[in-house]
């Protein structure tokens, strides 16, 4: 439980709440959001030249809401879009759950620019960045030259669909690559003539307008987890010789405090118990307990307990080895060790 002094923090001048009215508002605007992507999808989206205008995103649409700002947010935040100004691509490197996806777009929303979203995995290859040919395009051209005849041509053109990169350096966007070194390497050597040569170039691509001239407000942002995860893939020197690298880690206590009260409608002293709980595990455990975890647990408590009196440590060990456990292979004996473990750090 929380003393009084605690109860009456704030955080750059504003309690830590929780307001109803307020999620309801971002629960509506991520249903329209999603509404105008299906809408889209639909209709078949897409212009002349290929490029599909669902992939840009408007800065106000792609910014994350919540997203918690105190001083230690915003400085790094700062450093990101300084960077950014500069002309320069920026590598948010990090471990799993503390909050980089969402400085990303934060950033990239503060340039006030189109933004494209990228998620990279294994299946991520140069077509899936640049672009590929999707099938063909069937019609009949009709020659009636010569007065009484009719000729009828019929002739198929290959259709060609741009991906992320190219949308993004035609239209001068910021493209945020998150789970960057997820994809392959190979993947990346386009994009060495794009941040040196200032060209792009997209293999498979005929005739005049194979190559693209970078736009001058292009701009590039990637995440990665620190290189100890399971996943992540060494990118080449070459290409990361041209980024400059922000870590990010863990936020202050208060800051994670912020973080879960603007994402769940739970007591304050709840909030303060989950994060108090979520910075001992962080310390005792071998696996991660980000601040996603927090968030989590906080949302299993405002179910399993009718207020802040009945969140006990029992509770507590039974919520955060539900939430941890899919970090283990799932043996008994393994779950049974991290409950156990998690009882004796609470």
């Amino acid at each position: 439980m929380g003393d009084s002094s605690s109860r009456d923090r704030k955080v750059r001048g504003r309690k830590i709440r929780s307001d109803r009215s307020k999620k309801k508002r971002r629960k509506a605007k991520k249903q329209a959001k999603k509404q105008r992507a299906s809408n889209g999808a639909a209709t078949g989206g897409g212009s002349g030249n290929g490029t599909d205008p669902s992939t840009l995103t408007s800065p106000e649409e792609i910014a994350p809401d919540p997203f918690v700002e105190t001083d230690a947010v915003t400085a790094v935040r700062d450093r990101i879009t300084g960077w950014l100004e500069a002309g320069q691509p920026v590598h948010l490197i990090g471990p799993t759950g503390c909050g980089k996806t969402a400085l990303a777009l934060s950033a990239a929303a503060e340039r006030g620019r189109p933004v494209v979203w990228l998620n990279g995995d294994e299946a991520v290859g140069t077509a899936e960045l640049v672009g590929t040919h999707s099938g063909g395009e069937r019609y009949e051209e009709r020659d009636q030259f010569v007065s009484g005849v009719s000729k009828t041509t019929e002739v198929v053109r290959e259709r060609w669909v741009d991906n992320p990169l190219s949308v993004a350096v035609k239209e001068g966007a910021t493209l945020v690559y998150n789970e960057f070194s997820r994809s392959d390497p190979a993947a990346h050597n386009v994009l060495l003539s794009v941040l040196e040569e200032g060209v792009l170039e997209r293999p498979g691509k005929h005739g005049e307008d194979r190559t693209i001239d970078v736009h001058p407000e292009f701009r590039l942002l990637v995440t990665s987890n620190d290189v100890e995860y399971a996943g992540v893939h060494e990118q080449q020197d070459a290409l990361l010789d041209r980024f400059v690298g922000v870590h990010v880690d863990y936020h202050d206590a208060e800051t994670e405090r912020e973080i879960v009260a603007a994402h769940v409608d739970a007591p304050e002293e709840t909030v303060e118990r989950v994060v108090d709980a979520t910075r001992t595990l962080r310390d005792e455990l071998d696996v991660v307990v980000g601040t996603r975890a927090a968030i989590t647990a906080a949302e299993g408590l405002t179910v399993f307990a009718a207020d802040a009196d009945e969140v006990d440590d029992e509770l507590l060990a039974d919520v955060f080895t539900d939430v941890l456990a899919p970090k283990l292979a799932g043996e008994d004996d393994e779950i049974d060790d991290l409950r156990e473990t998690i009882t004796d750090a609470l």
